[in-house]
């Protein structure tokens, strides 16, 4: 059977749990424990965090003293500390794995070079693509969905705090309506935060799909990849 290629976004505020800021051990232990067994399962994963738990870039500069561009360059550095974080747990559960940044710091971690990140993916390492696109004015969602398009993965995995994609906030209105599957013009045209536009329509461009699921159901990750859509929502043509 041919080996399946995944590239799993999670968000920064993810790693914090209830805290909002900084990085919850437990939650990291958890994801770490989930993506292991991917691997286990002959998957090759690629992993893109945010960093929304340390600084974002848009909220460091909107009050004018700092630059869009220096929040933003602050906002990759954040998504490289919850990047080491990651390795740290994954490594701790006997994975193998690298960080590649898009921002030169080899004290730290690889630089990201796309042949060599396809090279720790054919030896069944994690790669964890840190700084973004290492661009401002980037988010981390465009960065996912190319790193994705450049290592030929199969899909993107948005693992979220919710089951998929919903007509409105399902915390705020009880009569929220699921939708399991969309088109990427619809994403965008209805304004339905799936993804940035941008990442939305590099994924279209490219005929990339991108599933969105619940990070915190255990084994959520697996079934999706192994085709069971029934717990996500689905964006594709």
């Amino acid at each position: 059977m041919e080996k399946k290629r995944v590239l799993v976004k999670f968000s920064g505020e993810a790693l914090s749990g209830g805290n909002g800021f900084g990085i919850e051990t437990s939650i990291l232990k958890f994801i770490a424990e989930e993506i292991k067994s991917l691997v286990i399962n002959g998957i090759e994963v690629g992993i893109v965090i945010g960093g929304g738990n340390i600084i974002r870039g848009v909220s460091a500069a909107k009050d004018g003293i700092i630059k869009r561009t220096s929040g933003d360059y602050m906002g990759m550095l954040a998504t490289v500390i919850n990047s080491i974080a990651m390795q740290e747990a994954l490594e701790h559960v006997g994975i193998e794995v690298r960080v590649q940044s898009a921002i030169k710091m080899e004290a730290i971690c690889e630089t990201f070079i796309v042949r060599r990140a396809q090279r720790h993916l054919e030896k069944g390492r994690i790669v964890i693509f840190a700084a973004g696109t290492g661009n401002p004015f980037f988010t981390t969602d465009t960065a996912a969905t190319l790193r994705a398009i450049e290592i030929g993965a199969c899909m993107i995995i948005k693992a979220t705090k919710v089951d998929g994609v919903y007509d409105r906030d399902p915390k705020k209105f009880l009569d929220a309506q699921k939708i399991a599957e969309l088109t990427y013009d619809r994403a965008m045209d209805d304004n339905i935060k799936v993804m940035d536009d941008t990442s939305i329509a590099l994924a279209k461009d490219n005929n990339l799909p991108i599933v969105i699921c619940n990070m915190f159901e255990k084994g959520n990750l697996l079934k999706i990849i192994e085709g069971d859509l029934s717990g996500c929502s689905i964006v594709k043509k």
